[in-house]
């Protein structure tokens, strides 16, 4: 079979690109139909025999009484769980490095949040304005991680600033130790985007230094993925006429985003005329969905971090705040500025107590 589609062929491949974009005016409105895709395709736990039990509800706690503690989960676990508490549509097959962990209160032995460390992307404008270059992959992978999912449950998130914790946690010794044990690194970047940067100019990795520190925003000149039915019968109609498999591999790593930018290749060939302007349009209206990011980082207190990366040492020069990086120092941090924050909201009656659990009838803002 010939890897082409004729003229009438894209024209209806066009016109499913353009009925699914052509509903959404906002990056929210976007995002809620991908969390609602995946919500539709998850199984349905009977009741009482969920993890929405297991996430920390006690809100008359104060910070100061609790304690924290980090676990590694299985992938059934930490998948289930950041799916009922997650606004964003998370994958659950990741290709390159990958460490999953959860964190507690022991105190209740619930949780208060999820955590996700992978590969870092392959090139961001602000990371090759840091480090003055393009790196060589070889040497940043031994040397940088990113991290994928970082979410608090909510409301703990909310009344106690849980995202700061766990962003904390993540620029820890700790974490860095575990990551170099597990993939024989010599991790002196940790590097995160917000989920959204023009919708929200604010993050919640903001007022965090010295743990992490805002370098800029990234890029969002990219096609946002479809879900759920139109992109299924869209794959499904594509690969009757050309294969299955013979556009992009059926064990292919990101597959979806592959076959996504090749059906975009195939329409853009078989078009002309007003026929190709007018589906080059939906593509552009399609990128105006997404968003430019603001990228943190943290060198773990670790003072030629950049050098480091650049291969000039692999010799770690300890920086004056070396020691602050440690699960105890980002706790106590954490701690004060928490109590602040919710002493005031107790004081004011705005503590939140309920869960924000996801279902196909959740009514729960995307951006918060």
């Amino acid at each position: 079979m010939a890897k082409t589609l004729d003229r009438e062929q894209a024209l209806h491949c066009a016109s499913i690109f353009n009925d699914y974009f052509g509903q959404f005016e906002r990056i929210d409105q976007y995002m809620r139909d991908q969390k609602m895709a995946q919500i539709e395709s998850l199984p349905t736990s009977l009741p009482g025999m969920g993890f929405d039990s297991d996430m920390f509800d006690d809100f008359t706690i104060s910070p100061q009484d609790m304690d924290i503690e980090i676990v590694e989960l299985d992938n059934h676990t930490w998948d289930s769980c950041i799916n009922m508490i997650s606004s964003h549509s998370n994958m659950v097959s990741i290709p390159g490095k990958a460490l999953k962990l959860a964190v507690k209160d022991k105190i209740t032995n619930k949780f208060l949040g999820f955590i996700r460390f992978g590969s870092p992307v392959i090139n961001c404008k602000p990371r090759n304005d840091l480090l003055g270059n393009v790196p060589n992959l070889t040497v940043f992978n031994k040397t940088a991680i990113m991290g994928f999912v970082i979410v608090p449950c909510q409301p703990f998130g909310y009344n106690y600033l849980g995202g700061k914790l766990l962003a904390g946690i993540c620029c820890s010794h700790y974490v860095r130790e575990k990551l170099n044990e597990k993939y024989g690194m010599n991790l002196v970047l940790f590097e995160t985007t917000s989920l959204y940067g023009k919708t929200k100019g604010a993050s919640m990795y903001d007022g965090m230094k010295p743990f992490l520190r805002y370098k800029g925003n990234t890029m969002s000149d990219f096609i946002p993925m479809m879900h759920g039915k139109p992109y299924l019968d869209m794959v499904e109609y594509v690969e009757n006429i050309i294969g299955k498999g013979q556009l992009v591999k059926v064990d292919a790593s990101s597959r979806k985003l592959k076959m996504t930018t090749g059906i975009i290749g195939l329409v853009k060939k078989a078009l002309d005329g007003d026929d190709l302007e007018k589906f080059k349009t939906t593509i552009a209206n399609a990128k105006n969905l997404t968003e430019q990011k603001r990228y943190y980082t943290s060198n773990y207190g670790i003072e030629n971090y950049i050098d480091i990366i650049n291969g000039k040492t692999d010799k770690i020069v300890k920086a004056d705040n070396y020691d602050r990086y440690t699960v105890p120092g980002v706790v106590e941090w954490w701690k004060k500025i928490a109590t602040k924050r919710y002493n005031k909201l107790k004081e004011e009656n705005r503590i939140r107590n309920d869960l924000e659990i996801w279902t196909k009838d959740a009514e729960i803002d995307i951006i918060r």
